[in-house]
């Protein structure tokens, strides 16, 4: 078994409320949700208006095809992002 882990940054400087933030964020996590067969949820950054931490869990049978769902999903969010931008990313691949 192998699990691709991924955690993204995003920087929404425009946001000044939880409430704008979280209508940037929300919309692109349940597309992903509904286009891909991974796990998403914000985690970190949680009070702050303008950063949001999403983490991203992947699981298969082969490490390269954990790895690759969870970048096409970080792609995804990249393109898909309206109000903010992707600022640092962290891909692991863990087997067991």
């Amino acid at each position: 078994m192998h699990v691709a882990l991924a955690y993204v940054l995003i920087d929404i400087p425009e946001s000044h409320s939880l409430k704008q933030k979280r209508s940037s964020v929300r919309p692109v996590i349940k597309r992903v949700q509904s286009r891909f067969n991974v796990s998403i949820a914000e985690i970190d950054h949680l009070e702050s208006w303008q950063n949001a931490g999403i983490g991203i869990a992947a699981v298969s049978n082969s490490a390269r095809h954990a790895e690759e769902m969870v970048r096409n999903v970080v792609t995804f969010i990249e393109d898909n992002l309206s109000d903010g931008h992707v600022s640092d990313v962290e891909i692991d691949v863990q087997s067991f």
